[in-house]
């Protein structure tokens, strides 16, 4: 049980084969490759993601309701307070920033997930400004879902979801993303 760690690579030793997902630290390359080999280009939507923003993630010694085999990857967003731009909704004006989590299995799919998000992130597709409940403009999560809690169903955004792997996917690839 664990993960061993070498100052070069982190291995997820959780698995009844021994082998873990793909290691985080490995780049991965956006383009798509074709069945004829032919790298092909895909048309990736730009959104309105406010400028500034930051994407960090690490991995919790701790396993998701559903997902007993593997860590869990957190991820948290940043945003400070900022200006509107001319794609928000009130140019000119003001909105608050925030500071978001959300989860992943760390296991292969979880982390293709991740490198999806952020490649989601660097076209600015994952956040949006917004006039929440009160009236008053913040950054919130656009239409890509996230899972906030690490329990509690789907109904909390939370784990277990047995549907949410394949349903943020889909969403991202709606998007020009995967």
């Amino acid at each position: 049980m664990g993960a061993s760690q070498s100052k070069d690579k982190m291995h997820c030793t959780r698995y009844l084969n021994g082998k873990g997902p793909p290691p985080l630290t490995e780049t991965v390359q956006a383009e798509v490759q074709g069945s004829n080999n032919h790298k092909k280009n895909t048309l990736i939507k730009q959104g309105n993601q406010p400028d500034g923003g930051k994407m960090n993630w690490n991995i919790e010694r701790r396993s998701l309701s559903g997902h007993s085999e593997c860590d869990t990857i957190q991820i948290t967003f940043h945003f400070d307070d900022g200006i509107q731009s001319d794609m928000h909704p009130h140019p000119g004006h003001s909105y608050k920033g925030t500071e978001f989590v959300a989860y992943l299995p760390q296991n292969t799919t979880g982390t293709r997930i991740l490198r999806l998000l952020e490649q989601a992130f660097e076209n600015k597709l994952l956040f949006t400004v917004a006039a929440n409940i009160s009236g008053e403009y913040c950054v919130t999560p656009a239409d890509i879902p996230f899972k906030t809690q690490d329990s509690g169903g789907p109904g909390s955004f939370g784990y277990p979801d047995p549907n949410y792997l394949k349903s943020v996917r889909k969403s991202l690839k709606v998007k020009g993303i995967n």
